[in-house]
């Protein structure tokens, strides 16, 4: 166990958060569960009837991580073209007003 209550992998602590979805009134919320902490209770109506979900895991690798920066690069690439393009289209624009005026 880690310092905080969560295992460690890798030497990172992992905090165990879990999805829970209240039985009395539907609500759903995560709760990070500690070694020290009291029992999960519904923020909405306060109960313990509760039903733990399947929470989806979150996987990074350097693949990944490169992949979703190329592909952050190339959208900011197409803004900034984008507004160039708007930009030139408006130049030509105010200067082909004031040829006509």
């Amino acid at each position: 166990m880690g310092p905080y209550g969560g295992r460690e992998f890798l030497g990172f602590a992992q905090m165990p958060i879990y999805e829970y979805e209240c039985g009395h009134c539907g609500h759903q919320f995560e709760y990070l569960l500690l070694s020290s902490s009291p029992a999960a209770e519904c923020p909405g109506c306060g109960t313990t009837d509760l039903q733990q979900m399947i929470s989806l895991s979150a996987v990074s690798s350097d693949t990944s991580r490169h992949a979703n920066l190329t592909s952050a690069h190339k959208k900011a690439a197409a803004v900034r073209q984008g507004k160039k393009h708007d930009e030139h289209k408006g130049l030509h624009e105010h200067f082909h007003d004031r040829r006509t005026s």
